[in-house]
């Protein structure tokens, strides 16, 4: 008689992809952000024209720009989970975004003394193999201080923002410029939205809290 190896009986059905993640972004501070789930993931720059539209409000372009960065690194990472995000500060309706000099720190920071800013930071996530896409926002409200103008220098040249919309970073010594931050989300004013980021990677198919451990 002839023995047979026995085999595990196979459902039928392919086992669940495991899908990379991937930041489309080159920003160090949602790289940073983005390392606190303890999860592998890669970096790749978007190309995408952030001109704002004609008729565009700061939410509805810091939502199609992190969608449009999203879509722009899934071209190259198609099986992958893509995630991409961009913050509008919103001074009275008008977009404020970064600096990227000192004169212009100056004038947002001038513009902003003594006013309540709602920093609108989006988040897509996209994965084309799947169809997965998803946009979320969250809207942070920050009161700045009655700021003097040695204030603003002061600041700028101990910090130099340049990089940051609304020319502040509030995880470093902006803080020292700020009343008060309203928000459901408290990462997100540094640059992405963490809580929403986990709903939306999660949904998308990745897993958290460690390999093997429903999410």
């Amino acid at each position: 008689m002839t023995s047979h190896a026995s085999h595990p009986a196979r459902s039928g059905a392919p086992a669940p992809a495991i899908r990379t993640l991937v930041l489309g972004s080159t920003s160090a501070y949602r790289r940073e952000l983005l390392q606190r789930l303890q999860i592998p993931f890669e970096i790749a720059a978007p190309d995408v024209d952030e001109t704002p539209r004609a008729g565009e409000n700061p939410a509805q372009l810091a939502r199609r720009l992190a969608l449009e960065k999203a879509k722009s690194v899934a071209t190259h990472f198609p099986e992958s989970v893509v995630i991409g995000s961009d913050q509008v500060a919103d001074l009275d309706g008008l977009p404020l975004g970064k600096p990227g000099n000192h004169e212009r720190a100056v004038t947002q920071l001038r513009q902003m003394r003594g006013k309540t800013v709602v920093f609108q930071t989006a988040v897509a996530v996209v994965c084309l193999a799947t169809g997965f896409e998803q946009t979320d926002l969250a809207s942070v409200s920050v009161r700045f201080r009655a700021l003097t103008d040695e204030d603003i220098e002061n600041y700028l040249h101990a910090e130099q923002p340049y990089d940051c919309a609304g020319s502040a970073k509030s995880e470093g010594l902006g803080i020292a410029l700020l009343e008060s931050i309203t928000s459901d989300d408290p990462t997100a004013l540094v640059g992405l939205p963490l809580m929403r980021t986990c709903r939306m990677i999660r949904a998308a198919g990745i897993r958290l809290l460690g390999q093997g451990v429903p999410s």
